[in-house]
């Protein structure tokens, strides 16, 4: 008795073709499943390895996607707030990214992107001191670009930046109606020389204080 189903064709599927079928549909699921298992950090390392030779082909078709950035539990959110001081002794305040002015939408989320970046880089503030020091110049040149643009867009002479961390809460803490603080950590007051990599005495409130 002839077991083979037919193709809607009419033809019997041979075993060479259902074969082949199934190595194509198994390795564009691993192209779909792969990446967002390899980032963002932290990531597999096993799903790290496995992408390297996969990544043209993942380009080429668009699979890139980082999904498990957003799900199933996405973590906190991250905001940069700024406050910046001009010439003539007026400040201005803001955030990064900001819904009222980052628009159109890609604008929004390329700059939460750049925040979300930097918070994977920045420690806690209650981490060690070594491991702060040596995190630092992880994050600081991208810090000071940020730094250098709200100054050169807003015409200021000093600029403060601020990490913001927002708590997601758990199903529990919203029923109970429970709000965790903000979390915030200094990442200096930068002068329009020291956003450009000059060397400053001001380039990090951070360093002054210790």
């Amino acid at each position: 008795m002839n077991t083979s189903q037919p193709d809607p064709s009419g033809r019997p599927w041979t075993r060479l073709g259902r074969a082949t079928a199934t190595a194509a549909i198994l390795g564009y699921l691993t192209l779909v499943a792969v990446p967002p298992l390899a980032g963002p950090a932290p990531a597999s390392a096993l799903a790290s390895r496995i992408i390297q030779p996969l990544r043209p082909l993942v380009g080429a078709l668009y699979l890139g996607h980082g999904y498990r950035f957003f799900a199933p539990d996405p973590g906190p959110g991250h905001a940069i707030r700024w406050t910046m001081r001009k010439a003539d002794g007026s400040t201005l305040a803001g955030t990064l990214p900001d819904p009222a002015v980052d628009w159109p939408r890609l604008l929004y989320h390329r700059r939460f992107m750049i925040a979300e970046k930097i918070a994977g880089l920045v420690p806690a503030a209650d981490a060690p001191e070594e491991v702060r020091r040596e995190a630092k110049p992880q994050w600081q040149p991208l810090v000071m670009g940020v730094a250098g643009q709200l100054l050169r867009r807003h015409g200021g002479s000093e600029v403060e930046l601020t990490m913001v961390e927002y708590d997601l809460p758990t199903p529990e803490d919203t029923i109970a109606g429970r709000v965790a603080p903000d979390v915030e950590t200094a990442l200096g007051v930068y002068t329009f020389a020291t956003a450009v990599g000059a060397q400053d005495s001001r380039s990090s409130i951070s360093d002054a204080r210790r």
